[in-house]
């Protein structure tokens, strides 16, 4: 290739790069999903215990209650919600653009498990004798809120129903044996779990309502939600929560974005004024793995936190550190009086061998973040990794290409100002 043929080669590179940055960038940062603490949204830390005795808390169990809790989610309507398993018994929840913190909480917390007894308490069906997804809500004759349920065995509900005709089937939800009562719930009605005592009036042929006097169609569709979900297979236990306002998010994330322009252009300008045309060549590498980064991001479907920002930064400072070694030694190589080509190809071979030490003892520490730390420190972990990835392949590789370039072309011969360094540096051979 000719000298004025790896000028424009630069050039056109340069000019591409941008171009379909610039292009693409808004829709890549748009796709990428913004945690609660940049959104606003509501996070919750849960301890799981067992509801029997004979119960063990296994991991199998804690994927059954992620699973159980996953499903309400989607009742909610919350979009990607993180939920992580953490240690031997937490499940933690995190909602990001969730405007209700206590309707969330009230959703997944409760157990949901559904009885239907007689007047002694006893036992006569469970939750798990609906079929499957059959509640809904709908409005009876009169334009109350009712939730029409259908059984699994006909047969069963047609007898408990016949041996139960002009008597009173209380229908509950989490009832308490022990605590929990006919007798009780009929004087205290409104701080009782039971949801209605209906009077059987004729046998049920597999399918009937849920009535109350005191729910409105809300209550009643949060109800017809939580039985499509299922009841949880274990109790809940709130160990902490944390609810983070819509603007307050907003201005986190302004606030961030702000200092991150602010701190790059203030290393730009660094790099531009102490190492010259290297330099430039490191800033333009520098806005390129800025935009790997959020590409990568975004391909995972990975959401961005304050930490996740944090470890970008960080990333940014890691490029950076790379492309001052590297200039760094291209620079002692000039002042010994070699040519830049020389000069150039010496030094990229020697800054590589410290920045590959310094990058793989980063991940290194990175990754037992990952393994040991909780929901936002492996956050911070993940987004650390992928930035040190990115910037070995942005400053070493993608500078090593763009100023080879240039130094190749010949067209800085006997320029040394042009990588910050004065004539009179440089030793005579």
């Amino acid at each position: 290739m000719t000298k004025s043929g790896r000028i424009i080669a630069f050039v056109l590179i340069v000019i591409v790069a941008f171009g379909f940055i610039a292009w693409s960038f808004l829709d890549v940062a748009n796709g990428i999903t913004l945690g609660l603490d940049l959104q606003g949204g509501f996070e919750i830390l849960y301890k799981v215990s067992p509801l029997r005795d004979d119960q063990q808390i296994s991991q199998q169990t804690l994927l059954h209650t992620q699973a159980a809790l996953q499903r309400r989610i989607n009742v909610i309507g919350v979009s990607e919600p993180e939920l992580s398993i953490e240690g031997d018994d937490r499940v933690r929840v995190k909602l990001a653009g969730v405007t209700d913190p206590e309707q969330a909480r009230r959703m997944l917390s409760t157990e949901a498990h559904l009885s239907f007894r007689d007047v002694n308490d006893n036992l006569l069906m469970t939750g798990e004798d609906l079929k499957e997804g059959s509640a809904r809500v709908y409005n009876d004759e009169y334009g109350r809120p009712v939730v029409g349920i259908e059984f699994n065995d006909a047969d069963k509900v047609l007898e408990i129903t016949r041996s139960l005709l002009q008597q009173p089937m209380a229908i509950w939800l989490d009832f308490e044996e022990g605590v929990d009562s006919y007798e009780q719930a009929i004087m205290n009605e409104n701080e009782s779990n039971m949801i209605s005592a209906p009077i059987i009036q004729s046998a049920l042929p597999g399918s009937g309502q849920i009535t109350s006097s005191t729910w409105n169609y809300q209550e009643a569709s949060e109800l017809a939600a939580l039985l499509n979900a299922g009841a949880l297979p274990v109790e809940l236990e709130e160990l902490s929560a944390n609810s983070v306002g819509a603007k307050l998010g907003e201005q986190a994330m302004d606030l961030t974005v702000r200092a991150g322009v602010i701190g790059g252009i203030l290393i730009f300008l660094y790099m531009l004024f102490y190492y010259r045309l290297p330099g430039l060549v490191a800033g333009i590498t520098i806005i390129g793995y800025v935009y790997l980064i959020l590409l990568v991001f975004n391909w995972m479907g990975a959401t961005l936190t304050l930490p996740g920002i944090a470890a970008l930064v960080l990333g940014v400072g890691m490029a950076v550190d790379a492309n001052i070694l590297t200039y760094e030694r291209i620079k002692e190589e000039i002042r010994s009086g070699k040519t830049i080509l020389s000069s150039f190809k010496a030094g990229s071979k020697r800054a590589l061998a410290t920045i590959m030490d310094a990058n793989i003892t980063t991940i290194i520490a990175a990754s037992v973040l990952f393994y040991f730390g909780s929901s936002s420190i492996q956050g911070f972990a993940v987004m650390l990794i992928v930035s040190i990835v990115l910037s070995i392949v942005t400053a070493v590789f993608g500078t090593r290409l763009l100023l080879g370039l240039l130094v190749t072309s010949r067209a800085l011969d006997k320029k040394p100002r042009l990588f910050g360094v004065k004539e009179s540096e440089i030793s005579e051979l």
